[in-house]
């Protein structure tokens, strides 16, 4: 008789927690949209950078999702293509009916989605796009890039400060960068730095997105004889100017600035010792100053993954970052017990956050409130083995202070020795 009732109210119990379950199953996730280039030209940075959401939806489903819900990610291909973007986003907005947007990687792939999510009155969150709001002043959109409330002149203001406190001090510069979003607000704000601190400049020219050969532009800026040179460039620029800078020989005292892909894995192995000498605005580098609670547990966690994605295998560019995105996202959806995005836009803008990258808040225009870029130098990079880039020797943090690693070489032809 006992073991018949102890029966009967094991599967008493049993039926109560499977129909627990199915219910928790059969709440519709909290849908999150955005394109992503997993092909074309900015793969190499934009598949680390999904690699990096879907470790975030694993890790806040694990935990039981948000407001009891399961999280779910809904992306298309962007093929590295600013023309492709607003007519994803309409999709998503539209057909998918996804209950929070984020944007892709870059500045310009970010700014042709900001009409639309201006439009449908949406929240938008910005990966890696440098003053994207600057016309709109859209107040729903917060940006993850760390140059504070001015992102266009604290972009190269670093480099500038680092350009006049060599002695002699130099007197010109020239400036190269492709004809796109992001390499124009770079450029605008080095000529407003540049303006600042009195130099020359003997060269500004853009170069088209398509370009394949370097070599004329680097001629042309040698001609000019600059002490300084400032790029802005993407990530595939970047490899096509270095190797044209090596090609040439160019002979100038400091070069660097923009040149962005430089902390990705694929860049390192492909240009290895032409990275030597230059000087760049960096995010992130695995030093001690900068182990920020819970990133290189997660970095730990990424690479284990990275390999059989076939992705970037370090993770120091894009990946923190984009998780430090969806933690902010996450942390402001169970905060406010809601999906309405006023309210969690509202929130967003009073709240201060702690990510993998640090304590992170949003002024008016959605940028960080507090500026925290670094300023780095390549060196003593021989070869291309991916091994010598996983511990910061061969990278020198110069600014700011807080995170200051050493001195910089100088100039450009020593550091390149």
């Amino acid at each position: 008789m006992i073991r018949k009732h102890l029966g009967a109210w094991l599967a008493g119990a049993l039926l109560v927690m499977t129909t627990a379950v199915a219910r928790a199953d059969d709440k519709p996730p909290i849908t999150i949209g955005f394109s992503m280039e997993l092909t074309g030209p900015l793969a190499v940075v934009g598949k680390s950078g999904l690699l990096a959401f879907q470790i975030w939806a694993e890790d806040i489903n694990k935990k039981g999702g948000l407001l009891g819900r399961p999280v779910k990610l809904v992306y298309y291909d962007d093929q590295s293509n600013p023309a492709n973007v607003p007519g994803i986003y309409e999709k998503l907005i539209s057909v998918d009916k996804v209950d929070f947007l984020i944007s892709s990687y870059g500045t310009n792939l970010v700014v042709p989605a900001m009409p639309v999510a201006i439009q449908h009155n949406r929240l938008f969150f910005g990966l890696f796009a440098l003053a994207a709001n600057h016309e709109f002043h859209y107040p729903k959109y917060f940006s993850m890039l760390v140059f504070g409330p001015e992102p266009q002149k604290t972009f190269s203001q670093g480099y500038f400060d680092l350009v006049m406190a060599q002695n002699p001090k130099p007197k010109t510069l020239a400036i190269v960068a492709a004809d796109a979003e992001f390499s124009r607000n770079a450029s605008d704000g080095a000529r407003e730095n540049a303006k600042a601190a009195g130099l020359k400049i003997v060269y500004d020219k853009t170069y088209p997105p398509t370009t394949v050969d370097y070599t004329p532009i680097v001629r042309a800026v040698q001609a000019t004889n600059p002490d300084i040179v400032y790029v802005a460039s993407y990530p595939p620029d970047t490899v096509g100017i270095l190797r044209a800078v090596g090609e040439v020989g160019l002979k100038t005292n400091m070069l660097g600035g923009a040149l962005v892909g430089l902390p990705t894995a694929a860049l390192k192995t492909q240009l290895g010792p032409l990275m030597n000498g230059t000087v760049n605005v960096e995010l992130w580098e695995p030093v001690k100053s900068m182990e920020f609670p819970g990133v290189m547990e997660f970095l730990a966690k990424y690479q284990a993954q990275a390999p059989a994605q076939g992705v970037d295998p370090l993770g120091y560019f894009l990946p923190p970052f984009a998780y430090s995105e969806l933690q902010i996202l996450g942390d402001a959806i169970e905060a406010t017990k809601t999906l309405d995005e006023s309210k969690i836009a509202e929130y967003m803008h009073k709240t201060t956050f702690k990510t993998i990258m640090g304590d992170i808040s949003f002024g008016p225009d959605g940028e960080w409130t507090e500026g925290r870029p670094i300023w780095v130098q390549y060196h003593d990079i021989k070869g291309t083995d991916l091994e010598q880039f996983r511990h910061p020797t061969t990278v020198t943090i110069l600014a700011s202070d807080k995170y200051k690693t050493g001195e910089m070489i100088y100039p450009y032809t020593k550091a390149r020795e």
